[in-house]
């Protein structure tokens, strides 16, 4: 939150920068600024974050902001769980999955190998852990519904793009709003999980086509899009995004990403695509 003064030190930040600002508004009383000005955009983004150390600051040219196209990352971004690490919990093994994840999302790990490494050790799991999963620890992440909703109900679409599995995004992207998903899809027999990823795997490369296809199929050019991730396997997307932005991501991630928000929700993403409060279409 910001105090009713810190509009004038953002202008005189900006100033101070050498840059000129030609106006400034609330697009939420003090809790988001929008600044327009002309300047250096990096020691503009560099102050800001010296100013305001709990604040999120996104720079980026006026023109073009509020996005057509939105493409997202599912786990520890549209949702506040890594649902593989839950399912392993149903199984007993949490520990073992999660320190795998962990290390897959820091880039330390080739993600494929990775994923099907700790789905092997899912064989044998009943069918019904994943409806249960679903109901028993799946939470939306805050925002992730107004910023979806408002996107769309400006004309614009969203597509779930995720690493983990089907069984969870389908519904997930329903429950939020989405246009579409794409994920992975568990190997089932018999009522119980075979320990396998049927086809190709969706990691880095196909979250970075399904962006790159759907800016082509809806008549786009790349900068109409923004890019939603936390992990390594985002980096690709973020970086082929018109803005790709970093979500309490993982330091590479983070490192990678023209914008991040560190602090607040997903609505953040809206005032950086400078929608005001009063325009979001929020949580029925």
């Amino acid at each position: 939150m910001f105090d009713i003064g810190d509009m004038s030190t953002a202008t005189d930040m900006v100033a101070a920068t050498g840059a000129s600002v030609r106006a400034a508004r609330w697009l939420d009383p003090l809790k988001a600024i929008d600044l327009d000005f002309e300047g250096d955009a990096a020691a503009v983004r560099a102050a800001a974050e010296g100013a305001f150390a709990k604040a999120d600051a996104i720079v980026q040219r006026s023109e073009g902001r509020a996005r057509r196209l939105i493409v997202a990352d599912m786990d520890s971004t549209m949702i506040t769980i890594e649902c593989i690490d839950e399912l392993a919990d149903y199984a007993g093994i949490k520990p073992q999955i999660a320190e795998v994840t962990e290390r897959a999302m820091r880039g330390e790990l080739d993600f494929e190998e990775a994923l099907r490494s700790r789905v092997a050790l899912l064989e044998g799991l009943p069918e019904s852990a994943i409806d249960q999963c679903l109901a028993e620890r799946v939470k939306i992440m805050p925002g992730a519904r107004a910023l979806v909703r408002t996107v769309r109900a400006q004309g614009g679409n969203a597509i779930l793009v995720s690493g983990g599995f089907t069984r969870f995004a389908e519904p997930v992207a329903k429950e939020i709003g989405f246009n579409r998903s794409v994920a992975n899809r568990l190997g089932i027999s018999g009522g119980v999980l075979s320990g396998t990823v049927e086809g190709a795997i969706v990691g880095a490369a196909t979250k970075k086509q399904v962006l790159e296809q759907a800016v082509i199929d809806l008549g786009l050019s790349p900068a109409d899009s923004l890019a939603i991730g936390d992990g390594a396997n985002d980096i690709p997307m973020i970086e082929a995004a018109g803005l790709g932005v970093a979500y309490h991501a993982k330091p590479k991630t983070a490192a990678a990403a023209p914008a991040r928000v560190d602090h607040g929700d997903l609505t953040a993403i809206l005032f950086a695509m400078g929608y005001p409060r009063a325009s979001w279409v929020l949580d029925a």
